[in-house]
């Protein structure tokens, strides 16, 4: 596969009225908190498909080729022109497996976190369409806009919406590591990033800005994460990172180090600018939405700031 596409491509932009199908890729969600969800994207000003019914297998929301059709419907369908997924958990891994990207026409937006990470990774490296690492109906929109464990709205109508550059987001975070950086987004969810090791579709991170978060790791977890992605090189040419607040990865014991930490530890001999502690993915604070391919630039000061330099989107 091409490591670097020439070009990212890009969906259209959501604007009032565009139609959003719910996908449920990995683990099945509670009802209610679908239905929060929905609301709070009908009250954005979208038209919201329900989700189709499936028979929770496990862990697993249905069965596999029955999550794998879900998914691929609305890309299918002309008149979807976005898809966020439900929650994450665990089985999108098992979507690729079914040759996932025969079947999507696109690009489309496709809003998500956590497991739906690896395939937006997938889409990144074999298709170069843009993502969106954003909230979900039951993990984000449900619990509504600038609210514990909600979203940010503006961070998420900007990377949905403006087709235009030059937009920063404000990351509320701490720089750990001064100076500016210019690269495209790569990355996401640590556990995610760290299981496209040899697959195919890594990520390539020479020049990126590189996101990583995740939660409920003890540190030594986080560690052993970290120095495997160093390991395999692809810390080596990244030019920056940007560095969710990991909530619910406490030391275990006194004297253990902290996240914060560890990080500074095996990332600052970098030299590259570094943001810990940001609100995206997993935080339990108004979760931040980050478009994954464009070209941004980090700057390292204060607490941080993301300068968003090609839009996610096209008229």
């Amino acid at each position: 596969m091409s490591r670097r596409p020439a070009q990212l491509l890009k969906p259209k932009a959501l604007r009032n009225g565009s139609r959003l199908a719910i996908v449920s890729p990995s683990s099945a969600a509670e009802p209610a908190a679908i239905s929060a969800g929905i609301a709070e994207l009908l009250r954005l000003g979208f038209l919201v498909d329900e989700p189709a019914p499936l028979s929770p297998q496990g862990y697993f929301a249905g069965g596999h080729k029955e999550r794998l059709r879900q998914l691929q419907k609305p890309f299918r369908e002309k008149s979807v022109s976005g898809v966020v997924a439900a929650r994450g958990g665990y089985g999108a891994n098992y979507l690729i497996d079914l040759e996932l990207t025969k079947g999507l026409s696109g690009p489309k937006c496709l809003i998500g976190f956590s497991d739906l990470n690896i395939i937006q990774l997938l889409l990144l490296g074999y298709r170069h369409w843009a993502g969106f690492y954003g909230p979900m109906a039951a993990a984000g929109f449900n619990h509504g806009a600038g609210q514990p464990s909600g979203y940010d709205e503006v961070s998420f109508l900007q990377a949905v919406r403006e087709t235009k550059s030059g937009w920063e987001i404000p990351l509320r975070g701490e720089s750990l590591g001064g100076g500016n950086a210019a690269g495209r987004i790569a990355g996401g969810c640590l556990t995610l990033l760290q299981t496209t090791l040899g697959t195919g579709f890594e990520p390539d991170t020479d020049g990126a800005i590189l996101v990583l978060e995740d939660r409920g790791m003890k540190p030594y977890q986080v560690d052993r994460a970290l120095r495997h992605l160093y390991q395999a090189g692809k810390f080596k040419k990244a030019c920056g990172f940007l560095l969710g607040d990991f909530p619910d990865c406490d030391p275990p014991a006194p004297g253990s180090p902290s996240i914060r930490e560890i990080c500074e530890e095996i990332l600052g001999p970098l030299k590259v600018p570094i943001v810990y502690g940001a609100p995206i993915g997993h935080s339990k604070r108004p979760m931040l939405t980050i478009p994954l391919g464009v070209r941004a630039k980090l700057h390292g000061k204060g607490e941080g700031t993301l300068e968003i330099l090609e839009p996610a989107v096209v008229d």
